[in-house]
């Protein structure tokens, strides 16, 4: 294969990558870090040299972990139910068949719903929805930002000698 073909599928993964960041189907940080980890491999890791790509890796290592951690901690803050991570769990599964806006808010009512059914009570269950919500955010937000100081250093080190 010649080295346009390559570039095309480096960069093909790293926006495929970029999309799941916020869509919880795909792996996106993993896309991300295969295509910088093609582009490296292309020159030889020349440009972008082995050190990079290992930083690059802990990054997407935190990332990963992230995103799994900030939802579990609001939930836990605020003592949400077994039930409660299954609803948000699932409100997240449903979320993704109905777009962005299913992404973003079914969790926080999958939570909710499961809390109610669990603890029989509204206002723990708004609060405990809430708050896992708000924890998912934030480990979605911290996901997409670190996919961007990935991409943004993989740039850098291309460009910069």
């Amino acid at each position: 294969m010649t080295d346009i073909v390559y570039w095309t599928i480096s960069v093909l993964l790293i926006l495929l990558g970029v999309a799941g960041t916020v869509l919880p189907a795909l792996p996106g940080v993993i896309f991300v870090l295969a295509g910088i980890v093609l582009g490296a491999w292309i020159d030889g890791f020349t440009r972008v040299s082995s050190w990079t790509v290992g930083i690059l890796s802990v990054l997407a290592v935190i990332a990963w972990i992230m995103d799994y951690v900030a939802g579990l901690l609001g939930a836990q803050k605020v003592g949400a139910s077994k039930q409660a991570l299954l609803g948000a769990a699932l409100g997240t599964v449903v979320g993704l068949f109905m777009g962005l806006v299913g992404v973003l808010f079914m969790p926080l009512i999958g939570a909710g719903l499961g809390e109610y059914l669990a603890q029989k009570q509204s206002h723990r269950a708004i609060k405990v929805g809430i708050a896992t919500w708000l924890g998912l955010m934030l480990g979605l937000i911290t996901k997409v930002v670190i996919v961007f100081m990935m991409i943004g250093i993989f740039i850098v080190a291309l460009l910069i000698p």
